[in-house]
């Protein structure tokens, strides 16, 4: 069975609500040009190559799909549509189960249209995922408009804010510091530096919830195994709303983000805390730290 016709350059058509169907969707807090017009020859807060990918990974990319110039862009444009590919099958699982397609929203995209996280993103939403895949050196920024709507979007029955900024790597002058965070994460294709979710840290700014991400960690695996991810260490009391029931382990990553709390008042709660492979040395366990955030919730924001 082939494929379904892909389509491009159209608006969104706002999904109608529907009782018992949520609807989900993404959106992506970069500039698409931002990221892949950076400078290849510059090492550290870009995204790689296709070429590099292929390098690093080889052979896995090998195939003329991937590896021909005429079929798929080489340059950092063909990296950013790798995360595309891979949220395919989210979007395919949810449409299934919710009866709703799931779109894709950048805040500015690949032909240079820019759009803010603003009605037109929140109206015909009820779960909206949000990715902080900015580097910080573009300079996305939630206008105060963006965190208004946000907020008064919150304050809408049913809604669910999930937001996940990503790393933050090498956030020291110290070279040294960097080579070691980039020892234990692994990810040949991570530079030494690479700080992520400006945008994410300013919109949780704006909103009250002290959360910041830190440090990039290579979480603990299942032994005998060396992508096996080990559970969670779930802290049950604080999840009054049932999210991680039935759920004992993420998925294995490389490079996770410690979800930092900057005050403890009860805004935002740890839900669960992952191990840190201690094989690997990195500065925060070299204080003693075995542990870091994976999951934080904050109940409803007072005001929404």
């Amino acid at each position: 069975m082939k494929d379904p016709a892909r389509t491009y350059n159209q608006a969104h058509s706002p999904r109608a609500y529907t009782p018992g169907r949520r609807r989900v969707s993404v959106y992506i807090s970069w500039s698409y040009p931002g990221e892949a017009n950076r400078n290849i020859t510059e090492m550290d807060n870009r995204f790689s190559t296709m070429t590099e990918v292929r390098r690093v990974l080889w052979p896995v990319y090998e195939v003329p799909r991937f590896s021909d110039p005429a079929q798929f862009q080489q340059g950092i444009a063909g990296a950013l549509e790798l995360f595309f590919w891979a949220w395919v099958p989210f979007q395919r699982l949810v449409g299934q189960v919710t009866g709703h397609i799931v779109p894709v929203f950048q805040r500015v995209d690949q032909a240079g249209f820019t759009l803010p996280l603003d009605e037109r993103v929140l109206d015909d939403t009820d779960t909206l995922f949000l990715f902080g895949l900015d580097h910080n050196v573009t300079g996305q920024t939630p206008s105060d408009a963006e965190i208004e709507a946000v907020r008064a979007w919150l304050g809408r029955e049913g809604t669910r804010l999930v937001i996940g900024p990503h790393h933050d790597v090498g956030a020291t002058d110290d070279l040294d510091q960097r080579a070691m965070e980039y020892a234990h994460h692994g990810d040949l294709l991570v530079p030494r530096q690479q700080r992520f979710g400006h945008y994410a840290v300013k919109l949780l700014q704006g909103l009250g919830i002290p959360v910041e991400n830190r440090w990039a960690f290579r979480p603990a695996v299942r032994p005998g195994t060396h992508n096996k991810i080990a559970p969670l260490a779930a802290l049950r009391d604080n999840d009054a709303a049932g999210l991680l029931e039935g759920v004992e382990s993420l998925n294995f990553h490389m490079h996770l983000p410690h979800y930092a709390l900057t005050r403890d008042d009860g805004t935002a709660r740890v839900l669960a805390r992952q191990a840190i492979d201690l094989s690997r040395p990195h500065p925060f366990t070299a204080g003693g730290e075995t542990e870091f955030n994976t999951l934080v919730w904050a109940p409803p924001i007072p005001g929404c």
